[in-house]
C-alpha cells in the first residue's frame, strides 16, 4: 500500500487535491489528523461549486480517544471547507465515527457502490 499510495499523496499535497491536519500532543507526537480530498465536479443548478469535498482519513490513536480530538479535527476541516466556499462535503463513516459525525450534523445518503472482482 505505502509504495502505490505514497507518489500519490505526493503529488496530491504538492497540487493541493488533498489537505491534511494533524492533531498533536504536547510532546509533539501525533494524536490524529483527517484530510480531505477535493475532485473537479460540474456544478449544478443547486450547487455552483465546481469541487467536490471528500473528507478522508479521520483517525485518533487510541491512546488518544475519547478526548474530542477527532471532533476538533473535524470542526477544522469543516471550517477550512466553509471558507474555501464549498456547500458541502461527503465522507463514509466507520461505525466507530457515525455518532461524531452525526453529531456534527452529517446524514446518512443514498450512496451505492460496485465493486469489480478481488484485489
Amino acid at each position: 500500500m505505502v509504495e502505490v499510495a505514497s507518489p500519490w499523496l505526493a503529488r496530491a499535497l504538492a497540487d493541493g487535491s488533498y489537505r491534511h491536519w494533524l492533531a498533536l500532543d504536547s510532546s509533539g507526537r501525533i494524536a490524529g489528523g483527517g484530510g480531505v480530498l477535493l475532485c473537479p465536479w460540474p456544478a449544478n443548478p443547486k450547487d455552483p461549486c465546481t469541487e467536490r469535498a471528500v473528507i478522508l482519513n479521520v483517525y485518533t490513536e487510541p491512546e488518544f480517544r475519547k478526548r474530542g480530538i477527532a471532533r476538533q479535527i473535524m470542526l477544522t476541516i469543516l471550517a477550512w471547507a466553509k471558507q474555501k466556499g464549498l456547500r458541502s462535503v461527503n465522507l463514509h463513516a466507520s461505525d466507530e465515527g457515525r455518532y461524531l459525525y452525526e453529531r456534527l450534523g452529517f446524514e446518512a445518503t443514498n450512496e451505492m457502490r460496485l465493486r469489480f472482482g478481488q484485489l
